[in-house]
């Protein structure tokens, strides 16, 4: 294959995977703004003393049945879509170029910004996609399928035999939390009382350890793979491009059959204590509610783009999908701005409910401004910088920088 070392152009994005990348940000926002605001690490009594907290008991099921997962979900399998864009055109060191930028970008964003991050897992797991590429669609099938199927037998096998594998990253974790100074009694207020950055990095360096632990409890590798490989299974074979050949009706009604009962059930069972009761079971819940459910997703949103007629919902979207990597991390400095010690000190103090209409105001912001931006300018800044650095040369970033050359 004959690699030309020019990237994607404007004229050659597909419309619907912008779109896709914008809904998913929303997402994003919805899922991450509880942590941001430090409500996920307030006690259920300290949840329940803040005002609104009856409807924030609605609010937090709503966000397990219908964000909890599936937006990651979406996120991933755009991932392995764009590897599959970029292998077609150029080389394997190209790509692992660009994820060792993506790792440098996700390590700065979890130890200097926040602990939430998952770039850098992306990073990695993307760097592990290069040497599946070239297996034949079948394997690569089949290996997706396992790679999602097996954080259900990896539960089972550490129910069965009484172990956590996970059980080093915790400990290790609340080691340097104790270091620290951090303890359960000043975990949720400690970013809310930081009034420097000193505090905040603190936080960062024993965060940087939980986040460890979520990965290998969560068994968040090979459900990233799993959604890289099937994503680029759907890049390779250009079906973003052949809508109308798809039957996404009838996936739409089957994703939404078994995802829709299959996440009631999951969001009662994350908010009621994990009534299952087994770590196996609500792996297996977790597996046939958030994939089924995200697919249903995407396929609205393809129905939506094979026939519709008024543009508006894409206009708002696809700006900020092609500026998703800026959007992301902006997302992490408005969070620090609005809730942390160091800015308004929003933290802790309002319910659920509050912050979620934040999020989704943060996000009709982040839409509007990048509508603006791109009137002016091809690039997002970040992507800009990372094309860049990915290509080894300079990129015009003005609208009309190349017609003036």
């Amino acid at each position: 294959m004959t690699h030309n070392h020019l990237p994607t152009q404007t004229w050659e994005r597909a419309q619907i995977l912008d779109a896709l990348r914008g809904f998913a940000l929303l997402g994003i926002a919805l899922a991450n703004f509880p942590e941001f605001a430090l409500w996920t690490f307030l006690s259920p009594q300290e949840q329940a003393a803040l005002p609104l907290s009856g409807a924030d008991r609605g609010v937090h099921f709503l966000l397990y049945l219908l964000v909890d997962g599936k937006f990651y979900t979406i996120f991933s399998l755009l991932f392995g879509v764009g590897f599959s864009l970029i292998l077609a055109r150029h080389s394997r060191m190209l790509f692992l170029r660009r994820m060792l930028i993506l790792a440098a970008i996700g390590a700065a964003h979890l130890m200097m910004l926040w602990s939430g991050d998952i770039l850098l897992l992306y990073a990695v797991c993307g760097m592990l996609l290069i040497g599946l590429a070239p297996l034949p669609d079948k394997w690569l099938l089949r290996i997706a399928v396992g790679m999602l199927i097996l954080p259900v037998g990896l539960d089972a096998i550490q129910e069965l035999t009484h172990t956590d594998w996970a059980a080093p990253c915790y400990q290790a974790w609340w080691a340097e939390a104790s270091r620290r100074g951090i303890t359960e009694q000043n975990f949720a207020s400690w970013l809310h009382d930081a009034h420097d950055y000193e505090s905040i990095h603190a936080f960062l360096m024993q965060g940087a350890y939980e986040r460890m632990w979520e990965f290998v409890g969560g068994h968040r590798v090979p459900k990233v793979i799993g959604l890289f490989l099937l994503g680029y299974l759907i890049g390779k074979h250009r079906l973003y491009n052949r809508l109308h050949e798809l039957p996404l009706k009838r996936v739409f009604r089957i994703s939404l059959l078994v995802g829709a009962p299959t996440s009631i059930l999951y969001a009662w069972s994350a908010t009621h204590g994990h009534l299952l009761g087994s770590p196996t079971l609500h792996s297996l819940l977790y597996a046939v509610s958030v994939v089924p459910l995200a697919v249903a997703y995407i396929c609205a949103l393809c129905l939506y783009s094979r026939s519709r007629q008024d543009p508006t919902l894409f206009a708002a979207l696809c700006p900020a999908g092609r500026m998703a990597l800026t959007c992301y991390l902006t997302q992490t400095l408005i969070g620090i701005a609005l809730f942390y010690g160091v800015g308004l000190a929003w933290g802790t103090r309002i319910p659920l409910i509050m912050v979620e209409i934040i999020a989704a105001a943060t996000f009709l912001v982040q839409v509007a401004c990048c509508r603006l931006w791109l009137r002016y300018f091809r690039f997002g800044p970040l992507e800009w910088l990372w094309r860049m650095l990915t290509y080894g040369r300079y990129f015009p970033l003005r609208n009309d920088a190349e017609r003036a050359q």
